[in-house]
Order: structure tokens, then C-alpha cells, then sequence
């Protein structure tokens, strides 16, 4: 290959250093992670790399889904939230030992979900929550309370009674054919934000 023109041999040595350099690449792309020569025969939707992380979603029959990143606790409060995400308001609701009631009102909503969470024993009215955990916005869970009103915001999701989301026309018709205990046309839960302004910031230890 000496013989051959200068150019001719810079071709050659560009092309092999392109295969030198793209094919270990393709072999790795060609190998499972799981280990050499095994395939995982495809992926579905509901494997753990396809699930939501690090923000709950809110479905249009006004539940909420969890991520698969959240702790425990956080899945739980979500499970328990939904469990009363459609009922409605209840001035003193779940202020009793059992957490139980008809309709919820604001802290009675919060102390519900919470106690679901096992973060819980007792009901909290809005002033108690001023007092209660950790000063501050928390990474999984904040809360935002007053004398006059409590909220929180779990995984991304506000859960409120106030500025409440609407349940979807079609969500409404399709549990009420399967008896899912919607009873009003709203959800405490939503993806919108509102003011944080004349609230007092907490949050559970660790959450």
C-alpha cells in the first residue's frame, strides 16, 4: 500500500479509523443491558422506566397517580387523597378520631391524606398545621396554611378544596356506571398552582 498516492492512503486510514470507532458501538447498542446474549423480548408501558417520575399525574376522573419514585408514604397519601378527592365540602369534616365524615373540610382534607401516609394520628385544623413539621417548602410534600384555610402540594399536585378542577363530562358518566363513589362534579386535586402569599410554609421531616 506504500505505492499508492498519499491521498489514497489518508482514504484508507480515515475509513478504518470510522470502523474502529462505529463498531463497538453497534455492538454495544446490539447487547442488552441485563448481560451478553440475553434479550428482554421488548418492553411494555407499564415497565418502571415508562412510568411517571418525580410529578404525580391527574386523570380526568379527578384521581391522581403516583410516580414510581415516590417514597411509600408519598404513594400512600396519594391512595388516601383519592379516596376523598370527589366528596364534598364539610365544614368540620373528619375532625374526629376516626378521620371519617361525609365531606371534608380543608384540614380535615389534609390530616386525612396525611393519616393515610402514616404521618398522622390525630386531625389538625389549619392553625395546628402552622405549628406542625418542618419550617419550608418540602421535596415531596408541602404544606401551605393559615387561621383560615390549609392546603397542600403533594408530588406536583395541589390538593385543595378550594379552586377545585372540574371532572370530565365523559369520567363523570363512565364511574358513575361502575359505582366509583364520585359525588360531585370537581377534585380536590390539580395541576394548577395558586398563591402562596399570607400562608404559612411546612412540610413533614424527610418528605
Amino acid at each position: 500500500m506504500s505505492g499508492l498516492p498519499a491521498h489514497i492512503r489518508y482514504c484508507f486510514a480515515a475509513l478504518a479509523c470510522l470502523l474502529a470507532c462505529a463498531l463497538p458501538a453497534v455492538a454495544f447498542a446490539d447487547t442488552p443491558t441485563g448481560g451478553v446474549g440475553t434479550s428482554t423480548g421488548g418492553t411494555s408501558p407499564t415497565d418502571p422506566e415508562f412510568q411517571p417520575r418525580g410529578k404525580a399525574t391527574l386523570l380526568p376522573n379527578g384521581l391522581a397517580i403516583a410516580p414510581s419514585d415516590a417514597p411509600p408514604q408519598i404513594k400512600a397519601i396519594i391512595e388516601a387523597g383519592n379516596k376523598i378527592a370527589t366528596l364534598p365540602y364539610v365544614y368540620g369534616g373528619g375532625h374526629n378520631a376516626t378521620f371519617s365524615g361525609r365531606g371534608y373540610d380543608c384540614s380535615g382534607s389534609v390530616s386525612y391524606a396525611l393519616h393515610g401516609g402514616g404521618l398522622l394520628t390525630s386531625p389538625l385544623d389549619s392553625s395546628s398545621f402552622m405549628r406542625w413539621g418542618d419550617r419550608g417548602p418540602g421535596s415531596w410534600l408541602t404544606i401551605y396554611t393559615n387561621p383560615g384555610h390549609a392546603f397542600m402540594v403533594v408530588a406536583g399536585l395541589r390538593f385543595d378544596t378550594s379552586m377545585r378542577t372540574p371532572v370530565s363530562a365523559a369520567a363523570r358518566r363512565t364511574t358513575s356506571r361502575i359505582g366509583s363513589g364520585v359525588t360531585t362534579l370537581t377534585t380536590r386535586w390539580s395541576t394548577r398552582m395558586r398563591s402562596s402569599g399570607g400562608y404559612v410554609i411546612r412540610h413533614p421531616a424527610g418528605f
